[in-house]
């Protein structure tokens, strides 16, 4: 199923009116501001996220797994509904390939169709939590790190063989996820688990090509619940620096301890020039992989006004890399990665709207009032005009979600591949 550009046209139809009047007064009361609405707007059509292979199709639990109907069976399929995100928002312009879950079968007929959608590949993502068929070493005591070099030398091997499927189709940048960790004391030897991981990536790192990037992402807990390798902001950026110039730390929203500081975290890593990647997503509890912006969205602009300042003043930090990070357990997975693109440009737009340089002073004569007010005004104003024009703007839909109900376009996957398709993944 393809959207074509006339039948968003005909949804825009209705609500063009109510957007225009929504978007003068808002445009009416940011100018009396000194904000450039323009500039803003530009930023919005221009900031891409990426979608991972294996989000297309309803997530798992420890419990069970409730399968979508029309879900996307192969990787074809997977794309083209990426496709569909893609003319609706204006802003799900790339795919992140998970391997070995998604391996192309013909990389020349995945690349022209991820081109005819205006779709790009982004970082390619190792899986080395779970055992692959016919593999010889299991990984049920770790990966990188095991005490067996038998095990990292395959676990090397694996993410270097990732590194070489997606140089074929032009991706730019490795994603390592270690769920490598022990659950009970004594299990493992801290010092020796953490060396064996340093060896263990800089055996990948000297395997990248020489515009590529390595992403450390990390994670305080879970699968293991007793020490992770790789648990914290501090753990990933020692090795990144280990590695060399072109390792980065990845921040994935989901895997820190509660109530921790992640707009500190993210400042930090980009004043050093180490934050390569983001992950959305929100939780309330932990890892809990929900819709972006679902619980904590305050605490998500105030990691996008860092963001923000860090793009501006931090040049020597690379451009960053982003994906959404969510699973959709009980939400039509579609519907559920157009409201994470919409939470996350939301926040970005309010974000723009903060005079940095008004910040600043504020910050430098200490007035705490002033920078609430500055941040909490941002904060209240609704940005979504702004949202609905950028997407006007690319050939987008004002409303998406509505668009994709009108279009009835669940029904029309159902339709194409009937209801007992399963997509690979978690």
């Amino acid at each position: 199923m393809k959207i074509e550009q006339n039948h968003i046209q005909e949804t825009n139809k209705k609500d063009l009116q109510s957007h225009h009047d929504h978007f003068d007064f808002l445009v009416n009361s940011l100018s009396k501001k000194g904000k450039d609405v323009k500039n803003i707007i530009n930023k919005l059509k221009d900031f891409q996220v990426a979608i991972p292979s294996w989000a297309l199709g309803a997530g798992g639990t420890r419990f069970g797994r409730f399968s979508f109907y029309g879900e996307p069976s192969n990787l074809e399929q997977k794309i083209k509904d990426i496709g569909i995100l893609h003319a609706l928002t204006q802003t799900a312009g790339a795919v992140s390939l998970h391997i070995p879950w998604d391996v192309p079968e013909d990389y020349n007929a995945i690349k022209d169709l991820a081109n005819g959608l205006n779709i790009k590949f982004d970082a390619v993502n190792s899986n080395t939590f779970q055992d692959q068929k016919g593999a010889k070493e299991s990984y049920k005591y770790g990966s990188l790190s095991n005490t067996s070099e038998a095990v990292r030398q395959q676990a090397i091997q694996h993410n270097l063989d990732v590194i070489k499927i997606g140089d074929k189709l032009g991706s730019k940048s490795l994603t390592v996820w270690l769920a490598d960790g022990s659950c009970f004391p004594g299990q493992n030897n801290f010092q020796t688990a953490l060396q064996n991981t340093e060896n263990s990536l800089k055996d990948i790192y000297k395997g990248l090509p020489n515009d590529w990037s390595m992403l450390i992402e990390y994670k305080p807990y879970e699968p293991n619940f007793y020490s992770t390798v790789i648990q914290d902001w501090g753990t990933s950026f020692m090795l990144a620096n280990a590695c060399g110039d072109k390792a980065y730390s990845l921040v994935d929203l989901g895997h820190h301890l509660p109530n921790s500081n992640i707009e500190q975290i993210v400042s930090i890593l980009m004043s050093k020039g180490k934050l390569g990647g983001f992950h959305f997503n929100d939780s309330k509890y932990g890892d809990d992989d929900l819709t972006v912006g679902s619980i904590k969205p305050y605490a998500l602009f105030l990691i996008f006004n860092e963001l923000v300042y860090g793009m501006q003043n931090n040049p020597q930090n690379p451009d960053l890399a982003w994906m959404i990070d969510a699973s959709h357990n009980v939400k039509d997975p579609l519907e559920d990665l157009i409201q994470s693109l919409e939470a996350i440009q939301e926040a970005y737009a309010k974000a723009l709207l903060i005079d940095q340089n008004e910040l600043k002073s504020a910050q430098l004569a200490n007035d705490v009032v002033k920078c609430q007010e500055i941040l909490q005004d941002a904060f209240r104003t609704d940005v979504r005009p702004l949202l609905e024009k950028a997407r006007l703007e690319s050939g987008g839909a004002l409303s998406p979600i509505k668009a994709y109900r009108s279009l009835d376009v669940r029904n029309g996957l159902i339709k194409e591949r009937g209801k007992h398709t399963v997509a690979t993944g978690l």
